[in-house]
């Protein structure tokens, strides 16, 4: 009988971090596979279709919802997203660890239906540093920084939900003790 996969979960504000840490793991960890969101905000130039996202219409979006094609889905700051449910099942099934990158309300959303997964936030040094990270990214507006960190205050209340909370202040250093979680709780990654 093959052992199943096991379902890990990393969440945190916007331009914490998590999306580089995620990037480093799946370049360390062969036995971990990153789940694809779908969503409904407009691709960024690094964006590759059914890569990054599974970029949909609002129509396509709601089609999905209606026919129970998500493990989770949210509206964030006017978008939809949502992680497909059959992707997620057969790679559990077929023993593969799975890695959701998704918002803190998804990610609670995931944990009410999959509390046996590994949930681990990914949270600033401070705001300040936050701020400077969704700015020098330049790839939103003033306006949307501005949603992005208040959004940030509402999300960093949620890290007490979590298994664990990473600070990601020295990017190798929260790459690394990301794994030790993983790798303690019993994951061959």
């Amino acid at each position: 009988m093959k052992t199943k996969g096991k379902l890990i979960v990393i969440s945190g504000p916007s331009g914490v971090g998590k999306g580089t840490i995620c990037e480093i793991l799946l370049r360390q960890c062969p036995n971990l596979i990153l789940s694809v969101s779908a969503t409904t905000r407009k691709p960024r130039t690094v964006d590759k279709e059914g890569v990054t996202y599974y970029f949909k219409t609002n129509q396509e979006f709601q089609a999905m919802i209606d026919n129970h094609q998500f493990l989770e889905w949210a509206v964030y700051n006017g978008n939809y997203y949502g992680t497909p449910l059959l992707p997620v099942q057969e790679k559990l099934n077929a023993g593969k660890n799975v890695l959701l990158e998704i918002d803190v309300q998804g990610a609670l959303h995931v944990k009410d239906n999959f509390p046996e997964g590994i949930y681990i936030f990914i949270a600033p040094p401070d705001k300040e540093t936050l701020h400077e990270r969704l700015t020098g990214r330049g790839t939103e507006s003033p306006e949307e920084i501005s949603r992005r960190i208040a959004a940030a205050d509402q999300e960093l209340a949620q890290q007490s939900k979590y298994d664990y909370v990473v600070i990601n202040d020295v990017l190798e250093n929260a790459v690394q003790t990301v794994k030790d979680i993983i790798e303690t709780r019993s994951v061959a990654v």
